[in-house]
């Protein structure tokens, strides 16, 4: 199928993504903090918060925007007891420490004004405990009206452990009977009430693995009718091809793209033909979606890349141009673009730092350099990839889209022997500089040559 018949949203393949979690990165509102809100650039943990909402984001927003980002991605806001947010009390409610619908109305409005999208993540397959439907079945048992919104197996309700189904066995996180007609018709209107309510423009689906397909086809088919060019990306690791028919989502959070670039990039895969070979085997059960996807290296649940390389600022550079050269959409995960460390959640959500002495300079300067880039070059933005060379750890290749075109070369394992790169025969330009060093390469008879690719060099080659 095409990609107009499959009605995936056009602007996706042009956009740079920044991963948000509220409550870490700016305090906008400090009237709105939680009560004993940890003091900001404390270590975070599981419990505490740090009082960061919708108006720390609405001051970031000329941030964002010089940045060069053009869609926004942001962990959930609405009404919950944690400081993630992914045990939803209220669906039609934003936190109070977050803010108010009217001001995720303006912060979409402010956003889309700066040509930045703004995407939601959505809970739907389980909700917090404290939600109104399930307090019900724990209040009145097998008589609630509610009761068939959940799995319980017996009566009284009880969390120590639980006597109902919840997400990954926490008793915090009851799992929703997305198989109920109430409830599919519940979701179905929190779907479309925050497009109505505020033109946010599409949403981030948790935990979508564990869902019926029913429920996503239809959840898909309503949004779809308020929005058409709505974005639906669901947190989904690993059977890709279930969800990439045009049936439920539009793309996933790209994890196994992530594992293989970090994998690659680390020096640890076999060779540049093995990591090329699984790049091609993933591109082939996306098809037409593959620019669609959302490309990850950094998230919430994640270890940042600086922690994940020990500082090894040659790989994480290997890295970010890989992701920002390759098809699908790049995200940026909150402070990544500074350098900030972090290992596995909850050690990955510490606060914004926005003091710029603290900041890695030369990441920041690579992150601005490779969205600008990829805002430039229509080449990095679309389906067509050639590869030049797989030679043991070298990887070479080719981005183009008419006359506008590009090489990318890694090389993460060992110094090679002198190369000789193949160049495009579609090609006719003879002189390529990098982008990265600035060194200028001279082609000879359709190659171009190099006396060696030291371990750990990116080439990033533009055409003069």
């Amino acid at each position: 199928m095409t990609q107009h018949q499959l009605n995936l949203p056009g602007w996706v393949q042009d956009a740079v993504f920044y991963e948000i979690f509220p409550d870490r990165f700016n305090n906008g509102d400090k009237k709105n903090d939680p009560p004993n809100v940890s003091r900001w650039g404390d270590p975070p943990t599981r419990d505490n918060f740090f009082g960061g909402d919708l108006q720390g984001i609405l001051d970031k927003l000329d941030y964002l925007e010089e940045l060069g980002i053009t869609a926004l991605y942001l962990t959930p806001v609405f009404k919950a007891n944690t400081n993630h947010k992914y045990d939803t009390v209220d669906y039609l409610e934003i936190d109070p420490s977050f803010g108010s619908v009217d001001l995720l109305k303006k912060l979409v409005s402010k956003a889309h004004n700066k040509a930045i999208r703004v995407v939601l993540d959505g809970v739907f397959n389980h909700c917090g405990y404290d939600f109104w439907a399930f307090q019900d079945l724990r209040k009145n048992g097998a008589a609630s009206r509610y009761a068939q919104w959940f799995f319980p197996q017996s009566f009284p309700i009880q969390n120590e452990p639980p006597n109902y189904s919840a997400c990954f066995g926490a008793w915090e996180l009851p799992k929703l009977n997305t198989a109920n007609p109430d409830v599919i018709d519940y979701l179905l209107k929190v779907g479309t009430y925050w497009i109505e309510q505020c033109d946010i423009d599409g949403w981030r689906l948790d935990t979508a693995w564990k869902v019926p397909m029913d429920f996503w086809r239809a959840f898909r088919e309503r949004i779809k009718s308020k929005k058409p060019d709505a974005y639906i990306v669901g947190e989904v690791f690993r059977y890709m091809e279930h969800w990439v028919r045009g049936d439920t989502l539009d793309a996933t959070m790209n994890y196994c793209l992530r594992d293989q670039i970090l994998y690659y990039c680390s020096g640890k895969y076999a060779d540049a033909e093995d990591f090329d070979y699984d790049n091609s085997c993933l591109q082939a059960i996306y098809g037409v979606t593959a620019p669609y996807q959302l490309n990850i290296l950094g998230s919430h649940d994640r270890m940042r890349l600086m922690t994940y390389y020990e500082n090894d600022i040659r790989r994480i550079i290997m890295a970010v141009v890989f992701n920002f050269t390759y098809m699908g959409a790049p995200l940026v995960y909150y402070g990544d673009e500074i350098g900030m460390q972090g290992g596995n959640d909850p050690d990955c959500r510490w606060t914004m730092i926005w003091d710029k002495s603290k900041w890695n300079i030369e990441i920041n300067a690579l992150y601005r350099t490779l969205i600008q880039v990829r805002h430039i070059h229509p080449a990095l933005r679309s389906t067509n990839f050639q590869k030049l060379l797989t030679f043991n750890g070298v990887y070479a290749y080719h981005r183009f889209l008419g006359e506008d075109e590009a090489i990318v070369i890694m090389n993460p394992n060992q110094d090679s022997p002198a190369l000789k790169i193949p160049l495009p025969k579609t090609t006719t330009k003879t002189q390529w500089r990098d982008l990265l060093s600035g060194n200028v390469f001279t082609a000879i008879s359709g190659y171009l040559y190099f006396d060696q690719i030291l371990e750990k060099s990116t080439y990033l080659l533009f055409p003069l």
